[in-house]
């Protein structure tokens, strides 16, 4: 790995420099406001808190979207053991029912990059409504299906569907949790995408064995909508655009159930109150002022190529593409396991999804451990420069080296990443202890998922106002990179075995780090350099936009003239 190079970050020359929110409560960077000014001692120095959600209110938002994101991995896992079963019942060969499979990965990829523009304007939660209705009705469709080509079909859908719940789960993070303590939340974030693997074959096995595989996707149907009911109930809308940092009264389209009978019983205190003071008016009276405070319904035409945008940004580019690659490996290793395991140890299918957990077991505990220290070196990198942190309050990064605070804490997991993919194939390739394989699983679990917990941390805080584009890139380029070392990974180990194999895959981590060397040396000029050109590209659309007004009155001036 290279060593990481000196950002040279300053702290500014005012000192106070704090980022203001906008009337939506999204970040925006530039000069200090004016309330932090001593000329102004009776305005408050600090900006207002990123979001009015208690500390547990924040947990249980977190908790609520990790768990929906849960499908998506699992959906891709479950349904495996099932794959003979259903080569047999529909008269297909395997490399027909393994279509369903690589059609499920492409969705996997594409899909988020239109809902999750969607989710960036219209919500989080006309968002989720959509990915669980689509999800839903794709299981019923998969559990009555009674041929191939419907369950080729539908399991598109049941991809669209559950994909984008990646997505969305990191941007309701980004929504509600300042940098200062997302690494933490983050981390709750990711286990879901490890852990969801791991338990999904061995779950999809006994449910295929003892009722059926039709039963796989009536289990996930029922899962489903006991996941989504609670959502309608109590999941608020946290997309900033819409309730700013939650003290917004948005329109009751975004409100959640709970919020609404909350509202109904506040108007109806208040027209009793109003009625006791003025007998006969109280009613009229609270109709009217609930009718004029309801906020107007405005849904604003998503940016579906959002995410392709940032794909090409030279900063997240980098990023995006040596994640994917890294995250490649595990898939390049999950994929391959189960034969590698029958054919060196001669495990049955029980055992082999059983040999999943020491890569969960590994993905949780750093998942656990490594959001604290991320958190931590924030905080270490903030006193260097002489900045007060305070977690509830977002501040502005402009001048802050965070991708040298986030990578930190990566690099050193990647190195246990490179590590144990060196010297999986021979360990393998040479049927060493099966304790061996477990600790390796154990600590690439530690590895992959703590680095790319740091990556993902990394992309929100650049993006925190595009954070459903900026996940959904991330997505789609490691579903796309993960389906082409699946599919090529076999084809290598027959050809170099198994030693060779992934001795290579780790060797391109090596000759790919640089890349990290980059965007620690050149992330804030090139973060600078966005914010100046989407500032130029600001100025010019309000430009243009006088320019319409001012037409506008000319031509009504000349109207009244003629």
């Amino acid at each position: 790995m290279p060593a990481l190079p000196s950002t040279g970050a300053q702290l500014p020359a005012d000192s106070d420099t704090i980022s203001t929110l906008s009337e939506h409560g999204e970040l925006t960077r530039g000069e200090p406001p004016s309330e932090a000014k001593e000329s102004s001692p009776d305005q408050p120095r600090n900006p207002p808190p990123y979001s009015i959600h208690t500390l547990w209110e924040k947990r249980f938002i977190v908790l609520g979207a990790s768990l929906s994101a849960f499908f998506s991995p699992l959906t891709a896992q479950i349904y495996l053991p099932a794959l003979p079963t259903l080569s047999k019942e529909f008269n297909v060969t395997s490399s027909q029912i393994n279509l369903t499979v690589t059609t499920y990965m492409i969705f996997q990829g594409v899909t988020p990059m239109f809902i999750g523009g969607f989710a960036d304007t219209a919500g989080r939660r006309p968002a989720y409504l959509i990915c669980f209705v689509i999800y839903i009705a794709a299981n019923i469709g998969l559990a009555l299906s009674k041929n191939y080509g419907s369950v080729l079909g539908l399991r598109m859908l049941q991809s669209a569907g559950s994909s984008t719940t990646v997505a969305l789960n990191q941007a309701v993070v980004a929504d509600i949790i300042t940098s200062a303590e997302r690494g933490q939340y983050i981390g709750i974030t990711v286990i879901p995408i490890v852990l969801a693997p791991s338990l999904g074959p061995v779950l999809g096995g006994i449910l295929a064995q003892y009722l059926g595989w039709r039963s796989i996707f009536w289990f996930l149907t029922i899962a489903a909508v006991v996941t989504l009911v609670p959502l309608l109930l109590f999941f608020p809308e946290t997309c900033r655009k819409i309730v700013g940092d939650g003290s917004i009264r948005p329109h009751p389209i975004y409100r959640t159930f709970w919020q609404m009978i909350v509202d109904w019983r506040r108007k109806r205190a208040a027209a009793r109150k109003a009625a006791a003071h003025k007998p006969g008016l109280g009613r009229t009276t609270s109709a009217a002022t609930s009718g004029s405070q309801r906020p107007k319904f405005k849904l604003v035409s998503p940016n579906f190529l959002g995410s392709l945008i940032i794909l090409f940004e030279k900063e997240v580019g980098l990023l995006l593409f040596y994640s994917g690659l890294v995250f490649a490996g595990f898939y390049a290793i999950a994929t391959a396991l189960p034969s590698q395991l029958q054919e060196n140890y001669g495990y049955s299918d029980v055992v082999v999804g059983l040999m999943y957990l020491p890569l969960a077991g590994g993905s949780i505990i750093t998942a656990l451990v490594a959001g604290p220290l991320i958190n931590r070196n924030f905080r270490r990198h903030a006193a260097k420069l002489g900045m007060a942190v305070d977690s509830s309050r977002q501040m502005d990064l402009t001048n802050f080296p965070i991708e040298r605070a986030r990578l930190e804490i990566g690099a050193p997991l990647l190195s246990l990443c490179i590590a144990v993919m060196l010297v999986w194939g021979w360990v393998i390739q040479e049927r060493v202890s099966v304790a061996a394989p477990c600790v390796l699983l154990f600590l690439m679990g530690v590895g992959m998922i703590g680095f790319v917990n740091t990556i993902n941390t990394l992309l929100i805080d650049i993006y925190p106002s595009k954070a459903g584009a900026a996940v959904a890139a991330n997505n789609l380029t490691r579903c796309l990179l993960g389906a082409a070392v699946s599919a090529a990974i076999q084809p290598m180990i027959t050809a170099l075995g198994n030693g060779w194999a992934y001795f290579l895959l780790g060797a391109i981590y090596i000759v790919f780090s640089p890349m990290l060397y980059l965007v620690v040396r050149n992330g804030p000029r090139w973060r600078a350099e966005v914010v100046a050109r989407d500032k130029r590209r600001a100025e010019k659309k309000e430009a243009k936009e006088k320019e319409r007004e001012t037409a506008g009155l000319v031509a009504e001036v000349t109207k009244l003239k003629a």
